[in-house]
């Protein structure tokens, strides 16, 4: 059976290029012009992977985002971002709108389809720890549960996007140690694109709003500037008085997405 993938595009010369591309390296292709029809098709279709233009009509691309991530029958499909916006801060706000990858235009098909295959390729292949038993899955107060993508931190469960439990996995197996961009974005990633350390800080920053107590300043997932990233996770006497903090923060969490949802229900 053949991948699915949803093109939401608005401009048609694009959307025929691209779709012919795809269809030519054997992907099934539904297409959308604008993000009403796009959520429609997403919801109709449940592709395995969805192309995303950011400047749509009627609904703009990173409201659609929001929107898919929220919704529980669209949550979990990949999600890859194609647009003309090319700076940073517009990468930053593709991904923290629930992007899994981005791709600025103009860019190369051959290019577009190495993104799409390591797209499909982390979100069907095996869960982590099948077949090797030398992975470390479990240390100290945190224990990945690969089948459901989901950690527990703290004798409590965490829901973590794909990429988040990647990456989490990859800093795991080298706890204490600091782990190199490049590695993390081969590894989790599955391509080598040219200094995107954007990608990994933004996915980075989401990690610790679920796992510190405080992300602001990170006592877990350490910045080890110039050179990467290294996980410390607590042991023995270290624990003392971490879950308590932990759970004042998820409460204060709670309490201001509370807030944050009757203001868009008082504005609405």
């Amino acid at each position: 059976m053949k991948p699915c993938i949803l093109l939401i595009e608005d401009d048609q010369d694009m959307r025929e290029l691209v779709s012919s591309h795809l269809e030519h390296n054997g992907f099934d292709v539904q297409n959308a012009e604008d993000g009403i029809k796009g959520q429609a098709l997403a919801l109709q279709y449940t592709p395995d992977l969805i192309l995303l233009d950011l400047m749509l009509p009627n609904v703009d691309g990173l409201t659609l985002c929001q929107r898919l991530r929220r919704d529980e029958r669209t949550a979990g499909i990949p999600i890859l971002m194609i647009t003309a916006l090319a700076g940073t801060k517009d990468k930053v706000t593709g991904f923290n709108s629930g992007a899994d990858d981005y791709l600025t235009k103009p860019f190369d098909l051959e290019e577009l389809q190495v993104r799409v295959k390591s797209l499909l390729r982390r979100t069907d292949r095996a869960p982590v720890g099948t077949n090797a038993h030398h992975e470390i899955l479990s240390y100290g107060p945190l224990t990945l549960v690969p089948e459901r993508f989901e950690v527990i931190w703290f004798e409590r469960p965490v829901r973590l996007t794909h990429l988040e439990f990647e990456l989490l996995h990859c800093l795991l197996q080298r706890h204490g140690q600091t782990v190199a961009p490049s590695l993390i974005l081969k590894e989790v990633w599955g391509y080598e694109p040219d200094d995107d350390i954007e990608t990994i800080r933004v996915h980075v920053r989401h990690l610790r709003t679920k796992l510190e107590p405080d992300p602001r300043k990170p006592r877990f997932i350490k910045t080890v500037y110039g050179a990467g990233y290294c996980l410390e996770l607590p042991t023995g006497g270290q624990l003392e008085g971490i879950q308590d903090l932990l759970i004042q923060a998820r409460q204060e969490r709670e309490a201001r997405e509370a807030q944050n949802k009757q203001g868009e229900r008082a504005s609405a």
